[in-house]
Protein backbone atom coordinates (compact mmCIF):
# COMPACT_ATOMS: atom_id res chain seq x y z
CA UNK A 1 0.00 0.00 0.00
CA UNK A 2 1.28 3.46 -0.92
CA UNK A 3 2.32 5.45 2.15
CA UNK A 4 1.51 9.16 1.88
CA UNK A 5 3.07 11.68 4.22
CA UNK A 6 0.64 14.53 4.85
CA UNK A 7 1.40 18.05 6.08
CA UNK A 8 -1.65 20.24 6.70
CA UNK A 9 -1.82 23.95 7.48
CA UNK A 10 -5.20 24.64 9.07
CA UNK A 11 -4.65 28.41 8.91
CA UNK A 12 -4.15 28.50 5.10
CA UNK A 13 -6.60 30.59 3.12
CA UNK A 14 -8.23 32.20 6.18
CA UNK A 15 -9.09 28.80 7.64
CA UNK A 16 -9.76 26.92 4.40
CA UNK A 17 -6.94 24.56 5.35
CA UNK A 18 -8.91 23.42 8.38
CA UNK A 19 -11.98 22.92 6.20
CA UNK A 20 -10.45 21.13 3.21
CA UNK A 21 -7.34 19.45 4.65
CA UNK A 22 -9.12 16.70 6.64
CA UNK A 23 -11.50 16.05 3.72
CA UNK A 24 -8.50 15.67 1.42
CA UNK A 25 -6.94 13.11 3.79
CA UNK A 26 -10.22 11.22 4.11
CA UNK A 27 -10.50 11.01 0.33
CA UNK A 28 -6.94 9.72 0.01
CA UNK A 29 -7.79 7.00 2.51
CA UNK A 30 -11.04 6.18 0.74
CA UNK A 31 -9.05 5.72 -2.46
CA UNK A 32 -6.88 3.13 -0.75
CA UNK A 33 -3.79 5.09 0.32
CA UNK A 34 -2.19 4.88 3.76
CA UNK A 35 -1.62 8.33 5.28
CA UNK A 36 0.95 9.46 7.85
CA UNK A 37 0.33 12.81 9.52
CA UNK A 38 3.57 14.84 9.52
CA UNK A 39 1.96 18.16 10.43
CA UNK A 40 3.59 20.09 13.23
CA UNK A 41 2.79 22.90 15.62
CA UNK A 42 5.03 25.14 13.52
CA UNK A 43 6.47 25.44 10.02
CA UNK A 44 9.87 24.29 11.32
CA UNK A 45 8.42 21.29 13.16
CA UNK A 46 6.51 20.15 10.08
CA UNK A 47 9.67 20.55 8.00
CA UNK A 48 11.64 18.40 10.43
CA UNK A 49 8.91 15.75 10.49
CA UNK A 50 8.94 15.60 6.70
CA UNK A 51 12.72 15.50 6.50
CA UNK A 52 12.93 12.57 8.92
CA UNK A 53 10.23 10.62 7.09
CA UNK A 54 11.94 11.05 3.73
CA UNK A 55 15.38 10.17 5.14
CA UNK A 56 13.98 7.04 6.79
CA UNK A 57 12.05 6.03 3.64
CA UNK A 58 8.85 5.66 5.65
CA UNK A 59 6.75 7.44 3.00
CA UNK A 60 6.40 6.92 -0.76
CA UNK A 61 5.18 10.44 -1.51
CA UNK A 62 4.48 13.70 0.32
CA UNK A 63 1.38 15.87 0.03
CA UNK A 64 0.75 19.29 1.52
CA UNK A 65 -2.49 21.20 2.00
CA UNK A 66 -2.28 24.97 1.84
CA UNK A 67 -1.07 27.72 -0.45
CA UNK A 68 2.22 28.60 -2.09
CA UNK A 69 3.98 28.78 1.27
CA UNK A 70 3.10 25.18 2.05
CA UNK A 71 4.09 24.09 -1.44
CA UNK A 72 7.43 25.85 -0.86
CA UNK A 73 7.86 23.75 2.28
CA UNK A 74 7.17 20.58 0.31
CA UNK A 75 9.48 21.62 -2.53
CA UNK A 76 12.38 22.02 -0.13
CA UNK A 77 11.73 18.57 1.33
CA UNK A 78 11.34 16.69 -1.95
CA UNK A 79 13.78 18.52 -4.26
CA UNK A 80 16.47 16.20 -5.54
CA UNK A 81 14.85 13.10 -4.03
CA UNK A 82 12.80 10.29 -5.54
CA UNK A 83 9.81 11.32 -3.39
CA UNK A 84 7.08 13.02 -5.46
CA UNK A 85 5.14 15.99 -4.08
CA UNK A 86 1.38 16.46 -4.20
CA UNK A 87 -0.75 19.48 -3.35
CA UNK A 88 -4.22 20.23 -2.03
CA UNK A 89 -4.47 23.94 -2.93
CA UNK A 90 -6.42 25.97 -0.37
CA UNK A 91 -4.34 29.08 0.28
CA UNK A 92 -4.71 32.78 -0.35
CA UNK A 93 -2.08 32.40 -3.07
CA UNK A 94 -2.27 29.32 -5.30
CA UNK A 95 0.12 30.16 -8.13
CA UNK A 96 1.85 26.77 -8.02
CA UNK A 97 -1.51 25.03 -8.35
CA UNK A 98 -2.46 27.28 -11.26
CA UNK A 99 0.74 26.41 -13.11
CA UNK A 100 0.35 22.68 -12.39
CA UNK A 101 -3.34 22.49 -13.21
CA UNK A 102 -4.42 21.35 -9.75
CA UNK A 103 -7.95 22.51 -8.83
CA UNK A 104 -8.11 24.74 -5.75
CA UNK A 105 -10.53 24.20 -2.86
CA UNK A 106 -11.55 20.78 -4.19
CA UNK A 107 -10.26 18.01 -1.91
CA UNK A 108 -11.89 15.21 -3.88
CA UNK A 109 -10.38 16.25 -7.21
CA UNK A 110 -6.96 16.92 -5.61
CA UNK A 111 -6.92 13.46 -3.99
CA UNK A 112 -7.96 11.77 -7.22
CA UNK A 113 -5.15 13.58 -9.04
CA UNK A 114 -2.63 12.23 -6.52
CA UNK A 115 -3.80 8.68 -7.16
CA UNK A 116 -3.92 9.11 -10.95
CA UNK A 117 -0.36 10.47 -11.21
CA UNK A 118 1.49 8.36 -8.63
CA UNK A 119 2.95 6.06 -11.27
CA UNK A 120 3.77 8.86 -13.72
CA UNK A 121 4.57 12.12 -11.91
CA UNK A 122 5.41 15.29 -13.80
CA UNK A 123 9.08 16.31 -13.57
CA UNK A 124 9.73 20.05 -13.29
CA UNK A 125 12.58 22.51 -12.83
CA UNK A 126 13.29 24.50 -9.69
CA UNK A 127 15.38 27.52 -8.83
CA UNK A 128 18.10 27.14 -6.21
CA UNK A 129 18.73 30.30 -4.20
CA UNK A 130 21.54 31.09 -1.81
CA UNK A 131 21.67 34.08 0.54
CA UNK A 132 24.06 34.63 3.46
CA UNK A 133 21.65 32.87 5.81
CA UNK A 134 19.77 30.36 3.66
CA UNK A 135 19.99 27.82 0.89
CA UNK A 136 16.58 27.10 -0.59
CA UNK A 137 14.69 25.82 -3.59
CA UNK A 138 11.75 27.70 -5.09
CA UNK A 139 9.04 26.78 -7.57
CA UNK A 140 7.51 30.12 -8.58
CA UNK A 141 9.99 32.92 -7.92
CA UNK A 142 12.56 34.63 -5.76
CA UNK A 143 12.05 38.38 -5.54
CA UNK A 144 14.16 41.24 -4.18
CA UNK A 145 12.78 44.74 -4.59
CA UNK A 146 9.72 46.84 -3.96
CA UNK A 147 7.40 43.82 -3.88
CA UNK A 148 9.61 42.05 -1.31
CA UNK A 149 9.78 45.20 0.84
CA UNK A 150 5.97 45.45 0.77
CA UNK A 151 5.72 41.76 1.65
CA UNK A 152 8.02 42.29 4.63
CA UNK A 153 5.99 45.29 5.82
CA UNK A 154 2.68 43.42 5.48
CA UNK A 155 4.03 40.43 7.41
CA UNK A 156 4.86 42.71 10.34
CA UNK A 157 1.26 43.91 10.58
CA UNK A 158 -1.47 41.79 12.14
CA UNK A 159 -4.24 44.04 10.85
CA UNK A 160 -6.05 44.47 8.60
CA UNK A 161 -6.53 40.92 7.39
CA UNK A 162 -6.42 39.80 3.76
CA UNK A 163 -5.38 41.73 0.62
CA UNK A 164 -6.10 45.12 2.20
CA UNK A 165 -3.02 44.68 4.39
CA UNK A 166 -0.78 44.41 1.31
CA UNK A 167 -2.44 47.39 -0.38
CA UNK A 168 -1.88 49.54 2.69
CA UNK A 169 1.68 48.26 3.06
CA UNK A 170 2.36 49.22 -0.57
CA UNK A 171 1.04 52.75 -0.03
CA UNK A 172 3.05 53.06 3.19
CA UNK A 173 6.30 51.98 1.52
CA UNK A 174 5.72 54.21 -1.51
CA UNK A 175 6.03 57.28 0.72
CA UNK A 176 9.74 56.65 1.29
CA UNK A 177 10.70 54.21 -1.45
CA UNK A 178 13.44 55.09 -3.92
CA UNK A 179 14.86 53.00 -6.70
CA UNK A 180 17.33 50.27 -5.81
CA UNK A 181 20.88 50.15 -7.12
CA UNK A 182 21.65 46.52 -7.97
CA UNK A 183 24.92 44.99 -9.03
CA UNK A 184 23.98 41.95 -11.06
CA UNK A 185 25.71 39.08 -12.78
CA UNK A 186 23.57 37.37 -15.43
CA UNK A 187 25.05 34.18 -16.87
CA UNK A 188 28.45 35.45 -15.76
CA UNK A 189 28.10 38.92 -17.32
CA UNK A 190 28.12 41.87 -14.90
CA UNK A 191 25.71 44.76 -15.20
CA UNK A 192 24.34 47.53 -13.01
CA UNK A 193 20.59 48.01 -12.61
CA UNK A 194 18.76 51.04 -11.21
CA UNK A 195 15.32 49.62 -10.70
CA UNK A 196 12.16 49.24 -8.67
CA UNK A 197 12.45 45.47 -8.38
CA UNK A 198 14.13 42.35 -9.66
CA UNK A 199 12.60 38.90 -9.49
CA UNK A 200 13.84 35.56 -10.77
CA UNK A 201 10.91 33.56 -12.09
CA UNK A 202 10.78 29.82 -12.68
CA UNK A 203 7.02 29.86 -13.33
CA UNK A 204 4.93 32.62 -14.90
CA UNK A 205 3.18 33.98 -11.80
CA UNK A 206 3.55 34.67 -8.09
CA UNK A 207 1.95 36.79 -5.39
CA UNK A 208 -1.60 35.56 -5.97
CA UNK A 209 -1.89 35.79 -9.74
CA UNK A 210 0.70 38.39 -10.72
CA UNK A 211 1.69 37.19 -14.20
CA UNK A 212 5.16 38.71 -14.04
CA UNK A 213 6.83 36.46 -16.61
CA UNK A 214 4.09 35.18 -18.92
CA UNK A 215 6.46 33.11 -21.07
CA UNK A 216 8.26 31.40 -18.17
CA UNK A 217 8.01 27.63 -18.01
CA UNK A 218 8.86 25.18 -15.23
CA UNK A 219 10.06 22.70 -17.86
CA UNK A 220 12.36 24.72 -20.14
CA UNK A 221 15.59 24.48 -18.13
CA UNK A 222 15.81 28.27 -17.78
CA UNK A 223 14.81 31.11 -15.46
CA UNK A 224 13.32 34.50 -16.34
CA UNK A 225 14.92 37.54 -14.72
CA UNK A 226 12.13 40.12 -14.38
CA UNK A 227 13.29 43.74 -14.04
CA UNK A 228 11.31 46.91 -13.55
CA UNK A 229 13.74 49.75 -14.23
CA UNK A 230 13.48 53.06 -12.42
CA UNK A 231 10.19 54.87 -12.97
CA UNK A 232 8.23 57.44 -10.99
CA UNK A 233 6.01 56.31 -8.14
CA UNK A 234 2.96 57.49 -10.07
CA UNK A 235 4.02 55.38 -13.04
CA UNK A 236 4.63 52.36 -10.79
CA UNK A 237 1.09 52.65 -9.41
CA UNK A 238 -0.19 52.91 -12.98
CA UNK A 239 1.74 49.89 -14.25
CA UNK A 240 1.26 47.60 -11.26
CA UNK A 241 -2.33 46.43 -11.98
CA UNK A 242 -1.23 45.26 -15.44
CA UNK A 243 0.87 42.45 -13.94
CA UNK A 244 -2.34 40.50 -13.36
CA UNK A 245 -2.96 40.30 -17.11
CA UNK A 246 0.61 40.25 -18.40
CA UNK A 247 0.13 43.57 -20.23
CA UNK A 248 2.98 45.11 -18.23
CA UNK A 249 5.59 43.40 -20.44
CA UNK A 250 5.08 46.04 -23.16
CA UNK A 251 6.05 48.87 -20.80
CA UNK A 252 9.48 50.35 -21.69
CA UNK A 253 10.67 50.03 -18.08
CA UNK A 254 10.04 46.28 -18.01
CA UNK A 255 12.80 43.89 -19.08
CA UNK A 256 12.75 40.08 -19.02
CA UNK A 257 15.99 38.18 -19.54
CA UNK A 258 16.08 34.42 -20.09
CA UNK A 259 18.97 33.01 -18.06
CA UNK A 260 20.31 29.99 -16.17
CA UNK A 261 22.04 31.84 -13.33
CA UNK A 262 21.73 35.24 -11.65
CA UNK A 263 23.50 37.02 -8.82
CA UNK A 264 21.96 40.16 -7.33
CA UNK A 265 23.64 42.40 -4.77
CA UNK A 266 22.42 45.50 -2.95
CA UNK A 267 22.21 46.72 0.63
CA UNK A 268 19.45 45.71 3.04
CA UNK A 269 16.98 44.43 0.45
CA UNK A 270 14.91 41.43 1.62
CA UNK A 271 14.54 38.29 -0.45
CA UNK A 272 11.25 36.39 -0.63
CA UNK A 273 10.94 32.96 -2.23
CA UNK A 274 7.43 31.76 -3.12
CA UNK A 275 6.21 34.44 -0.69
CA UNK A 276 8.36 33.17 2.19
CA UNK A 277 11.23 35.19 3.76
CA UNK A 278 14.62 33.89 2.59
CA UNK A 279 17.19 36.37 3.91
CA UNK A 280 18.62 39.48 2.25
CA UNK A 281 20.70 40.34 -0.77
CA UNK A 282 23.20 39.29 -2.02
CA UNK A 283 21.36 36.41 -3.69
CA UNK A 284 22.70 33.81 -6.09
CA UNK A 285 20.20 31.76 -8.10
CA UNK A 286 20.70 28.92 -10.53
CA UNK A 287 18.21 26.75 -12.39
CA UNK A 288 17.94 23.11 -11.32
CA UNK A 289 16.51 21.20 -14.28
CA UNK A 290 14.18 18.30 -13.55
CA UNK A 291 14.74 18.66 -9.80
CA UNK A 292 11.23 17.80 -8.58
CA UNK A 293 8.68 15.08 -9.18
CA UNK A 294 5.20 16.51 -8.72
CA UNK A 295 1.86 14.73 -8.65
CA UNK A 296 0.23 16.64 -11.47
CA UNK A 297 -0.72 15.90 -15.03
CA UNK A 298 1.84 16.43 -17.75
CA UNK A 299 1.67 19.66 -19.70
CA UNK A 300 0.26 18.02 -22.81
CA UNK A 301 -2.43 16.16 -20.87
CA UNK A 302 -6.06 17.07 -21.41
CA UNK A 303 -8.19 17.28 -18.26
Amino acid sequence: MTRVGVILNPTSGKGKGAQFGPRFVAELQRLGLSTVDLSGASYDEATENGRKAIAASTIDCLVVAGGDGMFHLGVNLCAGTAVPLGLMPCGTGNDAALELGIPADDPVAAAQLVVETLDNPRVVDLGLGITETRRFYFFNSASAGFDAIVNRRANRWKYPKGPARYTLAMLYELMTFDSIKYVAKVDGKEREIDGMLCAIANGPSYGGGMLVAPEASVEDGLLDLFIVHKISKAELIKVFPKVFTGEHVSHPAVEIVRTSSVTLASVGIPVYADGEPAGKLPLTVSVQPKALKVLAKHQHSVA
